[in-house]
């Protein structure tokens, strides 16, 4: 077993929905240590230039290395689809995104070639997922669709509330008259409306969650490098916020299921 396999796994968001991420790590890794920071004092990512997201990612990066971290994920598709690139030169550890995941699933489980992104606005602008996908396989034709309305929806807890059944029509309205078979769920908070998405798709479109995919590229990973953690009992996690962590403690209770007791504040 290597040296560093004891060390955690570090994870970084804009603020909450990268803890859908979390979940699935914790689900997959149950003996693994994850150190999440959350940019709670910064969100929203979406609506910012590609400048600052870089400069942001670098440094809650460089806070995430102070834990000894043995690899990180952005677990934030904006910073995935804008930073990743860089952190990936600059860094000297394993980085993983959301995106390139996420698409590959697309492209193992598209049967008529036509698959569709919902995602923030600033995601959708980046064209990473369109990119990834085609390169992937260059027969798939690309719906995207931008979801900003998503975001407060999940926050607020309105997973089957009316109006969210409502701005979700109206969303995928384009996918549905494009005929897609395959839905990413480009952005962290989404798979929180798993429900409202399956029930106006309907059951043959396969809803891709990024989330579910990163865990299990993780595990590949950390497997081939010989640093899975190998301790029996589960790993204690950290979570780190940029502002007040009582809110980030009430509303991660509805990505995570479960209490989060180990929140601190940090200043960057």
């Amino acid at each position: 077993m290597n040296n560093h396999a004891k060390e955690p796994i570090g994870v970084f968001d804009s603020g909450l929905g990268g803890l859908t991420v979390v979940k699935e790590l914790i689900h997959h890794l149950p003996n693994e240590r994850i150190v999440y920071f959350g940019d709670t004092a910064r969100v929203p990512y979406g609506t910012k230039s590609g400048e600052t997201i870089i400069r942001y990612s670098r440094e809650i990066v460089r806070a995430l290395l102070k834990f000894k971290v043995k690899m990180v994920v952005v677990a934030c598709n904006t910073a995935s689809s804008l930073a990743l690139d860089v952190l990936k030169k600059e860094f000297d550890l394993p980085v993983i995104g959301v995106i390139e995941p996420g698409a590959r699933k697309a492209v193992e489980v598209t049967r008529n070639k036509k698959v569709g992104i919902i995602a923030t606005s600033s995601t959708v602008k980046s064209g990473k997922y369109a990119q990834k996908l085609v390169e992937l396989d260059k027969q798939i034709i690309v719906t995207s669709q931008a979801c900003p309305l998503f975001v407060p929806l999940v926050e607020e807890g309105w997973f089957e509330h009316a109006v969210t059944f409502q701005v979700a029509r109206e969303y995928l309205g384009v996918m549905k008259k494009n005929k897609i078979d395959t839905l990413i769920l480009g952005c962290t908070h989404y798979p929180l409306l798993k429900g409202v998405l399956h029930n106006v798709m309907g059951p043959k479109v396969q809803l891709v969650d990024s989330a579910q995919e990163v865990a299990l590229q993780v595990k590949g990973l950390l497997t081939k490098g010989r640093l899975l953690r190998t301790q029996l009992k589960p790993g204690q996690h950290m979570f780190i916020v940029s502002d007040e962590p009582k809110q980030f403690q009430r509303l991660a209770l509805r990505f995570l299921g479960g209490g989060v007791k180990n929140v601190r504040r940090s200043n960057l």
